[in-house]
């Protein structure tokens, strides 16, 4: 299509927009003389501005997740759509962990939307991981721990395991899903983790798990699980330094909670 001259640049113009509904009328109809200009381009680029200005920290959650949706739609305006998928999926971060079934279901996102969105969430996985995967002792960055693990499990529909496998300086040397469940519970077999410790040659590890419900309180399958794991690694000098619960209002240490 020929850019109309005048015409402001757009720099998401790379991503494709979904295609307008056919419903969509107003999106489609031709501008009328006379009509009133639409300030569309110059919020979006206020909003740019200031986020350059400021960063994203000054944002509301719907400011914010209105700017990322300009990537992802170029061509409309997405504030209400934003505030209509914060309402849908509860917070910032639901709306991106949300599957791509229900964010299709959303009027105003098709494929290549909810495609841009996983996206975007990839990339934070993705940043978050980075961060603790440099070369210094995983438990001096706690703070960026809890940050990814809230990323990549507090949003998850169903129970999820995970290890992180780290060596004798506590450097990450693999971070592994073991086992996916139900809503509310995760099959974990203790000699399996084990057996995956000395095949990578880890000498510590950090379990993980997401209590989907959003409550991380540990249960008594939980810490049962946990000793056994501890009792079975201690002779054969891998330590387990913690256990943690995440959910969606928060986490659990069983460390903290002298659990282990």
């Amino acid at each position: 299509m020929t850019k109309a001259r005048g015409e402001e640049f757009d720099e998401a113009s790379f991503l494709v927009a979904d295609t307008p509904a056919p419903n969509d009328h107003a999106s489609m109809a031709p501008a009328q003389s006379g009509a009133p200009k639409s300030d569309h381009a110059g919020h979006r680029k206020r909003l740019r501005d200031r986020f350059l200005k400021v960063g994203g920290d000054a944002f509301e959650d719907y400011e914010l997740l209105e700017l990322a949706l300009h990537l992802v739609i170029p061509q409309k305006d997405t504030k209400p759509l934003a505030k209509q998928l914060l309402k849908e999926f509860g917070s910032f971060s639901g709306v991106f962990a949300a599957s791509e079934a229900r964010l299709r279901s959303i009027d105003g996102l098709g494929e290549t939307s909810v495609a841009n969105i996983k996206v975007i969430q990839a990339v934070a996985a993705r940043f978050g991981r980075d961060r603790i995967a440099v070369e210094k002792p995983i438990l001096s960055s706690w703070s960026q721990l809890i940050d990814y693990c809230t990323t990549q499990m507090a949003f998850e529909t169903i129970e999820q395991f995970r290890i992180l496998f780290l060596d004798k300086k506590n450097r990450l040397i693999a971070d592994e899903v073991q086992q996916t469940g139900t809503v509310d519970h995760t099959p974990v077999y203790p000699r399996e983790v084990i057996k995956r410790s000395l095949e990578l040659g880890a000498t510590a590890l950090i379990l993980l798990h997401n209590h989907p419900s959003g409550d991380p309180s540990p249960s008594s399958a939980d810490v049962r699980m946990t000793r056994e794991i501890a009792d079975i690694a201690k002779p054969l000098g891998i330590t387990l330094h913690d256990h943690l619960v995440i959910g969606k209002n928060g986490h659990a240490s069983l460390r903290a909670l002298k659990l282990i």
